[in-house]
């Protein structure tokens, strides 16, 4: 690996308002200078079909799947949806996951969100389990749950809390450490 980490960073909404894209944001500004994310887009990936794999993978697939083999690690930033994660990431980890080659085997992740009450925590222990099924090595602290985030960011979708800028600036340092920790060794696999 190069000095610099590069992370793929995912937005798990596909709102132009999102917040969780405006936390991936922030963590892009608060990253350490030799850590760079380069945000992934969701929204050209057509919902999983075993027949569209069959008849070749579609390209907006494949690019996406190199993206993800390209980075030294992944930042997920996603909301909340019925106790789980959005579909929209569901359905991206899903292409992500196809054998032969899925990038995500012993890929290092971190997680963070922005949602209601609970700023996330139960999408995040989901997200957490479909890592662990993937063989990905999620970090585990610290940890960044966004409560409120309709109060929590300012009109230019900036986090308002210093506190929690501050948490995203600790993440991000730390996931920096933690990809450089044994990268690529897939040996090492914990969420």
């Amino acid at each position: 690996m190069a000095d610099e980490v590069v992370l793929a960073g995912i937005a798990g909404s596909l709102r132009r308002g999102s917040f969780n894209a405006a936390l991936l944001r922030e963590a892009q500004a608060l990253a350490p200078a030799d850590t760079r994310i380069e945000i992934v887009d969701l929204a050209p990936l057509p919902l999983y079909n075993r027949d569209l794999e069959d008849d070749g993978t579609p390209a907006s697939v494949e690019e996406f799947r190199q993206a993800l083999a390209a980075a030294d690690g992944l930042v997920i930033a996603t909301p909340e949806y019925n106790y789980s994660i959005p579909g929209v990431l569901k359905n991206a980890i899903d292409w992500a996951s196809r054998p032969p080659d899925s990038p995500l085997d012993g890929k290092p992740m971190a997680i963070m969100g922005a949602g209601g009450r609970f700023g996330t925590v139960r999408a995040q222990m989901h997200l957490r389990e479909i890592a662990l099924h993937n063989s990905m090595r999620v970090m585990i602290d610290p940890e960044v749950f966004v409560a409120g985030a309709w109060g929590a960011f300012d009109d230019q979708g900036r986090l308002a809390d210093e506190r929690l800028r501050e948490r995203v600036r600790q993440l991000m340092a730390a996931f920096g450490e933690f990809v450089r920790y044994a990268p690529g060794d897939p040996t090492l696999r914990w969420a």
